[in-house]
C-alpha cells in the first residue's frame, strides 16, 4: 500500500514519521545538555536514516521534477552515506578503538568511491542503474563482510575478561544492528523491492534504538541516586556542582567522580557507564589534573569543600 500518491510505501511512511518524531524528542535532550558526545552520534544515525526512508520511498518517481538519473543517485547514495556512518558510530557511540581505520579510511575506499564512480559518473553518463548496481556493490559486498567481522573482533577485544550482563547485552544488541545492514548489498543486487529493504534497516535501527533507550533510562536513574547520596552525606549539590564548574569537569567526568564518592571501583563504574576500564582511568587521570590532587581521597575531600 503506498501513501499520499508517491512510491512510498506504508510502511517506510510509518517508520519515518516515528523517526521524525524520536529525532525532534532527542534533539530537546540534546539541547538541554549538549555536552552528551554519544546523543550527538545518535541524532546523526536518525537524521541520516530519515534521509534514507525518505528518498528511497520517495525516488524515483516520474511525478517528481528530478531525472530519473539525479533521483537514483540521491536514493542509493543516502544509502551508501548511512552505511557509511555506521562504523563511525560504533567506533565513536561505542569506544570500539580498532574501528578506527573503517571509521575513517574504510569507508571512503571501499564504500563512497564505489558510489561515486559508479552510481554518479559511469551512471551520469550512461543511464544504465543495473550496470551501476550490478559492478557499484561488489566492493562493498566484500568491505561488509569484512566489515563485519572486525565490529565483531573489535567487541570481543574490548569486552575480553568483562562479561557482566550488562556489557553481554550490550555486545549482543551492537552487533546485531549492523548484521541488516549487511545485507543491504544483497538486497540491492536482486532488488528485492522496498519492504524488505526498509524491514532490514529499520530493524537494526530499532535494536540501536532500544539499547540506547535503555542506557539513557539507566544513566538517568543513576545520577537521581548520585543526587540523594550527595544529600544524605551532608554535602549540598550546588557545592559540589560549583566545583564541578569551577574544575571544568565534563559531564561524564562527573558522573565518574560521583560514584567514587560512592566507593565503586574501576571496573564496577565502567559497567554501569557502559565503557571500558581503561577510559575509567584516563577519565579519572584527567580529573587528578584538573582538579590538582594525586589520589582519590585527596579529589573527594576538594570537590566537597
Amino acid at each position: 500500500m503506498r501513501v499520499f500518491g508517491t512510491e512510498m510505501l506504508l510502511v517506510t511512511f510509518i517508520f519515518a514519521v516515528l523517526e521524525i518524531v524520536m529525532f525532534f524528542y532527542q534533539f530537546i535532550h540534546y539541547l538541554s545538555r549538549p555536552q552528551e558526545k554519544q546523543r550527538l552520534y545518535y541524532l546523526i544515525l536518525l537524521f541520516l536514516l530519515i534521509v534514507y526512508n525518505i528518498t528511497g520511498g520517495l525516488f524515483p518517481d516520474p511525478e517528481i521534477g528530478l531525472p530519473i538519473v539525479a533521483q537514483n543517485s540521491i536514493a542509493y547514495g543516502s544509502g551508501f552515506l548511512m552505511a557509511s556512518y555506521f562504523p563511525y558510530y560504533f567506533y565513536k557511540g561505542f569506544d570500539l578503538k580498532r574501528l578506527r581505520f573503517h571509521a575513517i579510511y574504510g569507508v571512503l575506499l571501499f564504500l563512497i568511491l564505489p558510489y561515486l564512480i559508479f552510481f554518479v559518473i559511469v551512471y551520469s553518463i550512461n543511464n544504465n542503474l543495473d550496470f551501476a548496481v550490478k559492478y557499484g556493490i561488489i566492493a562493498p559486498f566484500f568491505y561488509s563482510i569484512v566489515l563485519l567481522w572486525a565490529i565483531l573482533r573489535a567487541i570481543r577485544l574490548k569486552y575480553k575478561g568483562n562479561r557482566s550482563r550488562a556489557t553481554f547485552i550490550e555486545v549482543v544488541a551492537v552487533y546485531l544492528a549492523v548484521i541488516p545492514w549487511v545485507m543491504m548489498t544483497v538486497i540491492a543486487y536482486f532488488n528485492l523491492g522496498q519492504l524488505i529493504e526498509v524491514i532490514c534497516t529499520n530493524g537494526g535501527f530499532v535494536v540501536i534504538t532500544i539499547m540506547f533507550i535503555s542506557k539513557s533510562v539507566t544513566q538517568a536513574r543513576l545520577e537521581y541516586q548520585q543526587l540523594i547520596d550527595l544529600t544524605i552525606n551532608g554535602v549540598r549539590p550546588s557545592a559540589f556542582q560549583d566545583n564541578c564548574t569551577q574544575y571544568k569537569l565534563t559531564n561524564r567526568e562527573i558522573e565518574i567522580v560521583q560514584l567514587l564518592r560512592q566507593g565503586s571501583k574501576y571496573q564496577s563504574i565502567g559497567e554501569k557507564l557502559f565503557i571500558s576500564e581503561l577510559t575509567v582511568k584516563k577519565h579519572v587521570h584527567n580529573v587528578f589534573e584538573k582538579v590538582g590532587v594525586n589520589n582519590k581521597v585527596e579529589l573527594i575531600h576538594k570537590m566537597e569543600q
